[in-house]
């Protein structure tokens, strides 16, 4: 029985949006649990000059997959919360099943729409979520960034908990101007919002959990100093960190 579980779309995305208030859940002995659902290894067909590109900029090779669970474990260990990792690849490695060629091939591809031919993964998602260990509260993805990925957790999420389903804000992507509003309007009847408090100890683990992922470093902050500035700064802006949950009665 988890106090928490908290859906990763990807092998950073918990540590990066929720570090903070895992931390603190923690620290006072609630047993939290990170599901990454992302985690899986490319097959041998998974290549284009995308992939390339990444894996340059991540300083990784074709077990970039393995490393990058290892970095997870790490970041997990620093926010005293248990880990597991499905088997579904990250979606710049998934292929086309009619022609075996890659779904998502640019920025653009993975910040767009859901690939058609998904509709089966997110059948698969639901099954494999439904068979994680009770728990009190679970926390999905809002989708802020727009991420195909982040997009198919929180619909599979959707699917199992239609009620009582708890968001957290996309971070970085929630610290864009304007992102947030576009899905949620200010004031918005259907939803409402929680904002945790995080003393300096909660958003030290984060920051540090963060830096663990080592692999991530350069697509976001500059180095070490930059990552606490930022996020210090949004958390300061939204007064630690926010989660949402949708009103049944509108």
């Amino acid at each position: 029985m988890y106090d928490a579980i908290y859906l990763s779309p990807h092998l950073d995305d918990v540590a990066l949006s929720c570090g903070g208030q895992i931390a603190s859940q923690t620290r006072l002995g609630r047993r939290v649990l990170v599901v990454t659902v992302m985690a899986g290894d490319p097959l041998p067909a998974a290549q284009s000059t995308y992939i390339d590109s990444l894996h340059e900029r991540w300083e990784l090779g074709r077990d970039a997959a393995a490393q990058r669970r290892a970095e997870d474990a790490a970041a997990c260990a620093i926010l005293g919360a248990a880990y597991t990792h499905l088997d579904i690849p990250d979606c710049i490695y998934r292929l086309n099943p009619h022609d075996g060629t890659p779904l998502y091939l640019s920025d653009d591809d993975i910040f767009g729409d859901v690939h058609p031919t998904e509709a089966p993964l997110i059948v698969r998602l639901v099954e494999q979520l439904g068979a994680l260990s009770m728990h009190a509260a679970i926390y999905a993805p809002l989708t802020i960034g727009h991420h195909v990925d982040h997009l198919i957790v929180r619909a599979a999420a959707e699917q199992l908990w239609p009620e009582g389903l708890l968001y957290y804000e996309d971070y970085p992507y929630a610290q864009q101007p304007g992102k947030l509003a576009r899905l949620i309007a200010p004031e918005d009847p259907r939803w409402r919002s929680q904002v945790i408090d995080l003393d300096a100890p909660a958003l030290q683990a984060r920051c540090d959990a963060v830096w663990a992922y080592r692999s991530q470093r350069s697509t976001f902050f500059t180095d070490r100093a930059d990552l606490e500035q930022q996020i210090h700064s949004y958390a300061a802006l939204v007064g630690g960190e926010r989660v949402w949950a949708q009103n049944s009665s509108v």
